[in-house]
C-alpha cells in the first residue's frame, strides 16, 4: 500500500528524533515540514530528505499531498494547529498535551469524530519495552489484582539546564503539565480510566532565580503550583498516589510502582528523570516468595534480598534520551487507520489524561473530590513482532 504522507509542523530539537525514526517504516513518508522561518525549514528538509519546506504550519496543512499532520510545536500552539488540520480534513498526531485545556481537547476530539479522522497524541513511551513488560505482568496475572501504586516525578525544575525556562512556571506548564503526562499516560495505559480524584498543591516560592546559562540571574515569576500530590481512584479499583514536583532537591523514590495482591513491580532508576518518559530500562519485581519479612525469624539472610529483574522480550527498549523510538505511536495510528482498529496512543486517552490533570488542579484549588466525565478503552498491548504483525 502507498505510505501515509506526513507534514511536520514545528522542527525544534525533538523533531530529529521523530524524523529519524519515521524513516524506518514503509507505512509513512514525511513529505513536508514547516518552521516559523523558511530558511530553517529548508535546512531541516535538506537534512532529512524531505521534499517540501514551508514558512508556516498553515501552508503544510493546506498542502493537498499531506494526509496527516505531525504537530511538534510548543504546547501553547497545539490547539491552534490541531484544530486547523482537522478542519482541513487531515488526520492529526500531536506532541503532548493534546491542548492547553480540557475544553479545547474536547473540541478536537468531537471534530475528529464528526469528520471520521484519527486523532493521536504523545507520549507513546507506554509502548516501550519496559511498560509493555509491566502490562504483561498485569494481564497474565503475575501481580494479581492491582490494588494501589505510586507515580513520582520529583526534581527541582528546569532553570538549571534549559535556555529559556520561564515558560515552565506559567499556566499550561508546571510539573503536572510538563512531565505529568508521561506518568499519567503510563498509569492509564496500564490500569484504564480514572473515576475520582482528590489533590492538594503548593509552591516553594513566588519567584525563582536562574542560576546559570544564557538567562543567568533572571527572576522568574512562579504562577503555577510547583508541588502537587494527588490520589487517583481508577475504575478498576486501584488507588494510586501521583506526585509531581519542581521543589525537590533529591529523592530515593521509585519513578512508578504498582501493588498487586500477588506482588509489587516498580521502575527504579538512579537518573531522576528516567521514569515513564523513557521507553526502556529494567522492571523490578517482588513476589510473596521473596517478601523480605516472610521468614525473618528463621532465615534473616533473606532480609534485603535484591529485587528480581523481569525478563523482557518486548521491542523498543532504548534507554537513551537522545535516541529513542518516539513516533511509534504515530506509526501504530497509521496501521490502525489501514486495518480498521483503534490506535493505541489515542486522542480519547489523551483527552481523559488532560481532564484528569485539570481535575487534579481543580481539586487542589477548590478542596473537593472531582470526577472526570470522559473515559476510554484501555489500549491493546503492542505485539512482540510489531509492525510485522500489522502486515500479515
Amino acid at each position: 500500500m502507498e505510505p501515509i504522507r506526513i507534514g511536520v509542523i514545528g522542527i525544534g530539537d525533538i523533531s530529529d528524533v521523530y524524523l529519524n525514526n519515521l524513516k524506518k517504516y514503509d507505512a509513512v513518508k514525511v513529505v513536508a515540514c514547516a518552521s516559523r522561518g523558511l530558511e530553517k525549514a529548508q535546512r531541516k528538509a535538506a537534512q532529512h530528505g524531505i521534499p517540501k519546506a514551508y514558512a508556516s504550519g498553515d501552508e503544510v496543512i493546506a498542502d493537498p499531498e499531506v494526509d496527516l499532520i505531525l504537530n511538534l510545536t510548543t504546547p501553547q500552539a497545539h490547539f491552534q494547529y490541531n484544530l486547523a488540520a482537522l478542519q482541513a480534513g487531515k488526520h492529526v498526531y500531536t506532541e503532548k498535551p493534546l491542548a492547553a485545556t480540557f475544553d479545547e481537547g474536547r473540541q478536537l476530539a468531537g471534530l475528529a469524530r464528526e469528520k471520521g479522522l484519527l486523532l493521536g497524541c504523545a507520549p507513546d513511551t507506554f509502548l516501550g519495552g519496559r511498560l509493555q513488560n509491566l502490562r504483561e505482568l498485569i494481564d497474565n496475572g503475575t501481580l494479581g489484582r492491582i490494588t494501589g501504586g505510586g507515580a513520582y516525578f520529583v526534581g527541582h525544575g528546569h532553570e538549571f539546564h534549559h535556555p529559556g525556562p520561564a515558560f515552565f512556571y506559567q499556566p499550561g506548564a508546571g510539573p503536572l503539565y510538563d512531565m505529568g503526562p508521561y506518568y499519567m499516560t503510563a498509569l492509564l495505559s496500564l490500569l484504564g480510566p480514572v473515576q475520582r480524584v482528590c489533590a492538594m498543591a503548593t509552591k516553594a516560592g513566588e519567584t525563582r532565580v536562574v542560576p546559570s546559562g544564557p538567562c543567568e540571574g533572571q527572576v522568574l515569576p512562579v504562577d503555577v503550583e510547583t508541588h502537587i500530590c494527588a490520589t487517583l481512584e481508577f475504575a478498576c479499583g486501584a488507588v494510586v498516589t501521583l506526585t509531581c514536583s519542581f521543589d525537590v532537591w533529591d529523592s530515593e523514590l521509585p519513578r512508578l510502582e504498582l501493588y498487586g495482591t500477588k506482588g509489587t513491580a516498580l521502575i527504579d532508576e538512579k537518573d531522576p528523570i528516567s521514569g515513564p518518559n523513557l521507553f526502556g530500562g529494567d522492571l523490578l519485581l517482588r513476589t510473596p516468595e521473596h517478601y523480605r519479612w516472610r521468614d525473618h525469624d528463621r532465615a534473616p539472610e533473606v532480609v534485603g534480598e535484591p529485587w528480581a529483574v523481569v525478563a523482557n522480550a518486548h521491542p523498543f527498549n532504548s534507554v537513551s534520551h537522545e535516541e529513542n523510538p518516539r513516533g511509534i505511536g504515530l506509526v501504530d495510528m497509521v496501521y490502525a487507520m489501514r486495518n480498521g482498529r483503534a490506535p493505541r496512543a489515542s486522542g480519547d486517552m489523551a483527552l481523559h489524561s488532560l481532564e484528569v490533570m485539570e481535575c487534579i488542579l481543580r481539586s487542589a484549588s477548590e478542596h473537593i473530590f472531582c470526577e472526570p466525565s470522559t473515559s476510554f478503552e484501555r489500549p491493546a498491548p503492542l505485539p512482540l513482532d510489531f509492525p510485522r504483525s500489522e502486515e500479515d
